[in-house]
């Protein structure tokens, strides 16, 4: 089942958003309270993912050198510099570019285990460095927003609303896990319901995605606008991706398995990691929740897409350094 729900992810939050978005247009009086039931099922989301991730494994996921200096070297400095590039010619607003900030910034920790096991990529080296990767975006995040968009949002980061959310929904739930990892190391039974709850990521997702649209379709202006101007920069974004993992897995000598698995990772982004951010943002910002789960719908499809040009065509089987073992 678990397997099933992640193949068919796309279609699962497609048609969770939209029937979201028809409750919150028809029965908005309905719908006026879900706004409560969001935060916890953000918390019980983010617990769940992170106790899929090996937190115990940092140490681990450091020694193929070469593979995580690739990695590393893509999504914290060549996607930083390609989205400065890009959104210094694009006149977006404020909330709009806060939210392409956001979601576009920060690599995904989960689900690109998923894409990359799918589309014949590393898993096992995918595993070792969501650890890394979960670590290094926390503490870039604000240096990045900082460099992006000024002082007054570094200042930001610190104000109590984010500081709250940053704390209660994305530390607690990391302490938590890490916790759970590690009690499971000792306790077999707990290690057990670890991987039980792997299934629930899915459906958890779902109800958030269907929970913001409900509740934001009646308050966001401009909805389909924001959507218009946003859809080609995160197309143009996956293709950049793809490509850059090619680039990286050539330049660092990568076998082509390690290779597609930074395709994988820079084309995946932590999307509803960054929700409660978002969320916590001042109302005048509140647009940038509209982008941000909009991108995570436009990637999931993209991953469509890349599981078949990523192992099929970008970098088929012989590519480059496949023989060559990553870590020499």
């Amino acid at each position: 089942m678990r397997d099933q729900m992640e193949k068919h992810q796309s279609w699962i939050y497609l048609g969770f958003i939209c029937a979201g978005l028809a409750l919150g247009a028809y029965a908005p009086e309905l719908t006026a309270s879900f706004d409560r039931l969001l935060w916890p099922l953000l918390g019980v989301l983010l617990y769940v993912t992170f106790t899929q991730i090996p937190l115990l494994r940092i140490a681990q996921g450091a020694t193929d050198t070469r593979f995580m200096i690739a990695l590393l070297v893509g999504n914290f400095v060549a996607i930083p510099a390609f989205l400065a590039m890009m959104l210094l010619w694009l006149p977006l607003s404020p909330a709009v570019l806060a939210g392409l900030l956001l979601v576009l910034l920060v690599p995904c920790t989960d689900w690109f285990i998923s894409f990359t096991h799918l589309g014949k990529g590393d898993t096992a080296r995918a595993i070792a460095a969501t650890p890394l990767l979960l670590l290094v975006q926390i503490i870039a995040l604000p240096l990045y927003l900082w460099l992006f968009l000024g002082s007054e949002w570094f200042l930001l980061t610190f104000s109590t609303a984010l500081l709250g959310a940053f704390a209660g929904f994305i530390l607690l739930p990391l302490a938590l896990a890490w916790l759970t990892e590690y009690a499971g190391a000792r306790q077999p039974r707990i290690k057990k319901i670890t991987y039980c709850l792997g299934i629930l990521p899915v459906p958890l997702l779902a109800l958030v995605v269907f929970t913001i649209a409900a509740s934001q379709v009646n308050s966001l202006d401009g909805l389909y606008y924001v959507m218009a101007q946003v859809v080609l920069i995160f197309i143009g974004f996956l293709m950049f991706a793809g490509w850059l993992g090619k680039l990286l897995g050539t330049l660092f000598r990568l076998p082509v398995a390690s290779a597609r698995t930074l395709a994988f990772s820079f084309g995946t982004r932590n999307s509803f990691v960054m929700l409660p951010i978002a969320l916590a943002l001042p109302e005048a910002l509140q647009v940038a929740v509209v982008v941000i789960v909009f991108q995570s719908l436009v990637e999931l499809f993209g991953m469509i897409v890349f599981l078949r040009w990523v192992p099929n065509r970008l970098l088929p089987k012989g590519h480059g350094q496949e023989s060559r073992p990553a870590n020499q």
